[in-house]
């Protein structure tokens, strides 16, 4: 069996600095979603001087919109969503204290630059299993920007949440590593 470690949120950035990449990571505790349209939204409000609707202070932020829960479910699908994406806002988000990105794909170098600056790490989410990433959330509650439906942000709180140090509080990337490992064999 792999070694793996739990990480229960809140969490530190002694934490946080203990992970490296390719390490597996099972996340308990409570998490907030943002996809594309709540990243936009925040960074004007920022740019306006308002408060935002979340403290996004040590937060861990999932990169999703989570499908709607069928009867008896807590959530629908919620696979993670290309990070990539949200590359253009995540540095500002980064600066006002937000610690952990769980989504999926490469980052550029200004969120790298901006990770390594404030201690913050990147997790991978396993694309494509959705409907199995839904079975770890045991709730799930819109908190922000419910006009923009499954962009919403959300409340999930979550057990045995798996993902992958993708991008160490160092800067180490498994995406340049990981092939640069195969290429040998």
């Amino acid at each position: 069996m792999s070694k793996y470690k739990v990480l229960s949120l809140p969490c530190s950035t002694k934490e946080l600095e203990s992970l490296n990449i390719g390490e597996i990571v099972y996340i308990n505790g409570t998490l907030i979603t943002g996809r594309d349209a709540a990243h936009k939204r925040m960074i004007e409000l920022i740019e306006k001087g308002k408060p935002l609707p979340v403290n996004l202070k040590d937060q861990a932020l999932y990169y999703v919109g989570p499908c709607p829960a069928k009867p008896g479910q807590v959530i629908g699908s919620c696979g993670p969503t290309t990070s990539s994406r949200m590359d253009v806002y995540t540095p500002t988000l980064l600066d006002l204290g937000l610690k952990i990105m769980i989504g999926k794909g490469q980052r550029n170098s200004k969120v790298i630059d901006a990770m390594v600056r404030n201690k913050a790490i990147y997790l991978a989410a396993i694309g494509g299993a959705g409907a199995l990433l839904s079975k770890c959330v045991k709730k799930a509650v819109v908190i922000a920007f419910e006009d923009l439906g499954t962009e919403a942000i959300y409340s999930l709180t979550v057990e045995n949440f798996p993902t992958i140090v993708a991008i160490d509080t160092k800067g180490n990337n498994l995406f340049n590593t990981g092939p640069a490992a195969f290429c040998r064999l």
